[in-house]
């Protein structure tokens, strides 16, 4: 990411002043509860939005960020929330637990260092329970990262593609797609 993006606090009010225009911010934690998870690991989970609007919905949730400046800003919002700081590229990555839903939301896959998507699908997958689901959410752009080069990576760390859709409110995905939100599942 370029040093120009927001950070923590700033990084928040963009979507502070959305819900103030009425703005539905919360479509991502929709979506991911109507999979039914008990358990959802929010990977890059930035100031903790997605995450802490899962908590209030009832789920055990744990936020990963590397970004120090955004991971205190969510401890001060939900200093209850387990919040954790690392690089969803490291192979070193251990959260110490299976979750039911690995969600990255927020273009997550392309905020990550070039040529390290594989292993970001692969660390996430590696922290679902049997039956879990690695959800998604990313713009796509000429040239950037696809939806066939995710469907790749996602089948060599052992998931199907379950779900494919362009919006958090699930409209149909198609070629002139600008955004995808994809949802990989593994075995059971």
């Amino acid at each position: 990411m370029t040093g120009d993006v927001p950070r923590g606090e700033p990084y928040d009010r963009r979507f502070e002043e959305l819900a103030a225009g009425g703005a539905d911010i919360h479509g991502e934690a929709a979506f991911v509860e109507s999979y039914g998870p008990e358990s959802v690991l929010d990977a890059g989970c930035g100031t903790g939005r997605v995450a802490i609007e899962l908590s209030r919905r009832g789920f055990v949730v744990v936020g990963v960020d590397m970004d120090p400046g955004m991971l205190e800003t969510a401890r001060k919002k939900a200093p209850r929330l387990e919040w954790l700081h690392g690089d969803l590229a490291d192979p070193a990555l251990v959260i110490g637990r299976h979750f039911d839903v690995v969600v990255m939301a927020g273009n997550v896959l392309i905020f990550v260092a070039p040529g390290t998507e594989a292993t970001v699908v692969s660390n996430m997958a590696a922290h679902l329970a049997p039956g879990g689901r690695l959800i998604a959410g990313y713009s796509l752009m000429p040239g950037g990262f696809s939806v066939g080069a995710h469907d790749e990576l996602a089948a060599r760390a052992g998931l199907f593609l379950e779900d494919r859709w362009s919006t958090w409110d699930r409209r149909a995905f198609d070629t002139t797609s600008a955004y995808a939100v994809s949802v990989h599942r593994r075995e059971g």
